[in-house]
């Protein structure tokens, strides 16, 4: 059993300060009674939704968000499963290309293509988005804006009943232009 480094004084501070920031979520009933306003730390900074009339009810808004039920998390592909894909062992189920499409389109056109798969017993797809045009001196930075947002859009709470997980493409699917996406199965 290996043992756990201490902390250093810096680190704890640092520590302390972070914590400080944070919100809980919910408060225990068993808790200490909050610190009012004025009882607060001098160096503590408050947060927007503390600055409001002292005893106010909490925004509503807070409570929805808890409420809200959790989006189930994402599971990036296995090794095996990608190299099976990658030797053509294991089929594609689909595919869409989204070359030349905006971004509205090609957000419209994933989710409408997703929901199908879904719902034709599709387990995994292929999404190509291209690797982009290159653009002066400054490609790499400003290249493949499709490339840039599925990942992110695929990542969403909106997304998530139909994605299980995804993965960068083999190069014979389009390496790094392409996603290998598993789906959900239908409920």
């Amino acid at each position: 059993m290996t043992r756990r480094r201490l902390l250093s004084g810096e680190e704890q501070a640092l520590w302390r300060g972070f914590a400080r920031s944070v919100k809980p979520l919910r408060r225990a009933r068993d808790a200490a009674p909050e610190r009012t306003a004025d009882a607060a730390a001098p160096d503590e900074v408050k947060s927007p939704a503390a600055v409001g009339r002292p005893g106010a009810p909490p925004r509503a808004k807070a409570s929805a968000e808890i409420l809200r039920p959790k989006a189930p998390p994402l599971a990036p592909l296995d090794r095996r499963l990608k190299q099976r894909v990658a030797r053509g062992r294991e089929a594609i189920d689909g595919r869409i290309d989204l070359h030349g499409f905006t971004q509205a389109q090609a957000h419209s056109a994933l989710s409408a293509f997703l929901q199908r798969a879904q719902r034709d017993g599709a387990r995994l797809v292929l999404v190509v988005t291209g690797k982009g045009a290159a653009r002066g001196a400054q490609h790499d930075a400003e290249r493949g804006v499709l490339k840039r947002q599925v990942p992110i859009w695929l990542a969403l709470p909106e997304f998530r009943p139909f994605v299980l997980g995804f993965e960068v493409a083999h190069v014979g699917h389009g390496g790094a232009g392409a996603l290998y996406v598993r789906l959900r199965r239908a409920r």
